[in-house]
């Protein structure tokens, strides 16, 4: 009974034992329960990605006036994808007296004015860009320039055509007959004009670049200025007709009439080279027998003009018109030798064997 009873106490304290190992095991399960729904309900252990920021670079464009190399302004954030017409419009922003058109930047003081269609990027040696500025002054788009370049001398012949009061005596102009090589000259020189203003608006395709107005208005002294001169003499009542009389006129109108339906062909050609639209060629001669000139010269619508301006001349007998037809010799032989050296950079293959405007001569 003893080693019962003292046996009893040790009993009860192995079922207390017992009893906390089964409650310490219950909170432990209960425990890792909850822990494991506090994961799931976590998510994802992974840590997140790291967001990689792309970095843009800036320029920063600095301009100098070309002859004091004082600094005019600083156009800002840049950004690599701008050409150089997108910098000029912030700097029409920032100096609103200077519109873009009227704008020149160079690299250097005395160095070519940069295309607008430059990448900036591609100028770029640091973040920071130096341009010199120089004012173009007023410019004036290539359309304007030649639309009232050649709508001058249309009108101004008209006027002398018509014998106006203020300009030949009336009596004079009644008795004196006219002969019909004055209404063909008429008739050839607007057809000329008219031909200049249907390819200006029509054939021509202009990047969309501006000239000085002083050029414009150089171009329009010049041509009104011999159109006046030209159409006074041969619509003069005591205008004589050419020496050999019907076949000079005729065969000198025929000429006429060739070498403009050849200087519109030829034009057609430049602003079409080839079907695809590319102008990575020279232009080749097709069935068109206008544009087998190609073969022999680099310029055939600067030789066709000027064949214009000799037939004319011969067709009217004027001194004038001779003059005329002189000094546009001279100048489309420069403009043709200028652009057939381009003509050997870019085609040197294709033009090589071939003359600037004259064939075999020049």
């Amino acid at each position: 009974l003893r080693r019962q009873k003292l046996s009893a106490p040790e009993h009860k304290r192995g079922l207390e034992a017992h009893g906390g190992a089964l409650s310490m095991s219950h909170n432990d399960t209960r425990s890792f329960f909850n822990f494991s729904q506090l994961v799931l309900s976590a998510g994802n252990l992974r840590s997140p990605p790291v967001l990689k920021h792309s970095k843009i670079t800036y320029f920063e464009v600095e301009i100098l006036d070309v002859q004091s190399k004082k600094q005019i302004c600083i156009v800002d954030k840049v950004a690599p994808s701008s050409t150089l017409l997108d910098v000029k419009h912030k700097f029409h922003k920032a100096c609103p007296q200077w519109y873009p058109s009227r704008v020149g930047l160079q690299l250097e003081c005395n160095g070519p004015y940069l295309k607008d269609s430059i990448n900036i990027q591609s100028l770029a040696v640091s973040s920071i860009i130096t341009l010199y500025f120089t004012d173009l002054g007023q410019q004036v788009g290539w359309t304007t320039f030649f639309l009232t370049e050649y709508t001058g001398p249309l009108l101004i012949y008209l006027l002398f055509y018509v014998r106006l009061s203020t300009i030949y005596d009336q009596v004079e102009s009644a008795k004196n007959f006219r002969h019909p090589v004055v209404h063909l000259a008429c008739f050839c020189h607007c057809l000329h004009y008219i031909r200049h203003l249907l390819e200006t608006l029509f054939v021509h395709k202009f990047s969309g670049g501006h000239t000085p107005l002083k050029n414009m208005i150089k171009g329009c002294a010049f041509y009104w200025g011999f159109t006046s001169w030209i159409a006074y003499y041969i619509n003069h009542p005591r205008y004589t007709p050419p020496s050999f009389g019907h076949r000079q006129v005729s065969f000198a109108a025929l000429a006429f009439l060739m070498c403009e339906a050849g200087n519109h062909f030829i034009n057609v050609a430049l602003a079409h080279q080839n079907h695809s639209g590319s102008k990575a060629c020279f232009p080749s001669p097709t069935y068109n027998p206008f544009t087998w000139l190609f073969l022999l010269v680099s310029c055939p619508n600067y030789t066709y003009e000027v064949g214009s301006w000799i037939s004319f001349t011969v067709m009217t007998q004027t001194l004038p018109a001779g003059i005329f037809a002189f000094v546009m010799v001279i100048q489309m032989s420069l403009w043709a030798q200028k652009k057939h050296k381009l003509y050997l950079k870019r085609f040197y293959p294709e033009v090589r064997r071939k003359a600037a405007m004259i064939p075999i001569i020049y």
